[in-house]
């Protein structure tokens, strides 16, 4: 062997070795990222474990007749990897780029300056419990019931119109002369007057009173909403009663699925006729879906777990389009009507493919 070639050697060696000194340093180097993943499937027509472990149903219902039902409504979840105490190294970063089914996102995105991972567990079970109760909402409404919606103020903004005239506690009971049944309703009504005054009826410690504000014009993210400054609760008088059980998840995000659950539960009428259907998307009690976080994990998620549809937020479309894992049809919808129409048609055997989908701008 020649003196050049075995310098030439030597440097491969050495660069080789170099190589694998970067590689090892790289893997124990903090970084500014997490990782979202697919996470667990939960049928929402079947069981998962309690707290104690023992096999729980999801929906349980009491006061009302239920009906036994075939194949799944399944709510799907992202699992994140890392937080702000602990994020996954270069190495790891790495793997998951090159992996369709995982997202490398900023740690902002996810855990926020100043708030640890347990206040972030915390806020996300709380919009785990009010998710549920606009579920149940929204499924007794489809279903005919009287849902008992009682829509109070919780605080009145600073210098807004509602500034004074609104204290924490009021409840509304109609605006311009109708009903308010649900605080997605009294919005609707307050977009629709576009800045014009709208008298709002308030109940304020048994007294009744008449109160007019005129909203103002607010832009965020480009886009225009009218507001009048006050944050809301709702609280429901549900005819029947309806409990909803899961461990360990949070967030909002599967209303709807759960929405869809307690209705093919209290009809005698199959909603899935027998498939596995996968889905996501908030829910209000007036059954408008919402958007929702990691819908490209949520897709793969299900997709590995054998269902055949997804039904996704016609709000992340822009998300979902050439992000679909083969096998998996994904039907676009923006209701809880929507999504009913679309179930019955995939139970009776239908056209799918003259659903609603996601389709390139």
């Amino acid at each position: 062997m020649s003196h050049t070639r075995t310098s030439r050697v030597g440097i491969g060696v050495w660069a080789l070795i170099v190589a694998l000194i970067a590689l090892l340093v790289l893997s124990f180097l903090p970084t500014p990222y997490v990782i979202q993943r697919p996470g667990p499937v939960y049928d929402t027509l079947g069981t998962a474990a309690g707290a104690d472990g023992e096999q729980i149903p999801l929906i349980a219902i009491d006061g009302a007749e239920t009906y036994e039902t075939t194949g799944s409504l399944n709510l799907t979840t992202v699992q994140v990897v890392g937080n702000r105490e602990r994020t996954p190294s270069w190495f790891e970063l790495a793997l998951a780029w090159m992996d369709s089914s995982r997202a490398v996102v900023p740690v902002e995105s996810v855990f926020p300056e100043g708030v640890t991972t347990e206040e972030r567990d915390e806020y996300n079970a709380v919009l785990m419990v009010d998710s549920q109760q606009e579920a149940t909402a929204a499924a007794l409404h489809e279903l005919g019931f009287d849902t008992g919606a009682s829509v109070e103020v919780v605080a009145a903004v600073d210098d807004s119109p509602a500034d004074g005239l609104l204290e924490e506690g009021d409840r509304i009971t109609a605006i311009d002369g109708a009903p308010v049944t649900s605080a997605g309703a009294l919005r609707a009504t307050i977009q629709d007057a576009a800045g014009e005054p709208v008298a709002l009826s308030v109940l304020r410690a048994g007294e009744e009173l008449s109160v007019t504000l005129t909203p103002e014009l607010s832009t965020s993210n480009g886009t225009e909403t009218w507001l009048i400054g006050i944050t809301l609760t709702t609280e429901y008088d549900f005819p029947i009663d309806v409990s909803i059980q899961l461990d360990n998840v949070g967030g909002p995000s599967a209303g709807m699925m759960f929405a869809l659950g307690i209705i093919d539960e209290l009809t005698p009428r199959e909603l899935t006729g027998g498939n596995d259907i996968a889905g996501t998307g908030t829910i209000d009690a007036d059954g408008v879906v919402g958007p929702i976080g990691g819908i490209r994990q949520k897709l793969y998620g299900a997709r590995d777990a054998g269902a055949d549809f997804f039904l996704a937020p016609s709000d992340n479309c822009g998300e979902v389009v050439g992000h679909i894992p083969s096998g998996l049809q994904v039907i676009s919808t923006a209701t809880l009507e929507e999504s009913l129409a679309a179930l019955e048609v995939i139970a009776q055997g239908g056209d799918v493919d003259a659903l609603p989908a996601c389709a390139a701008s």
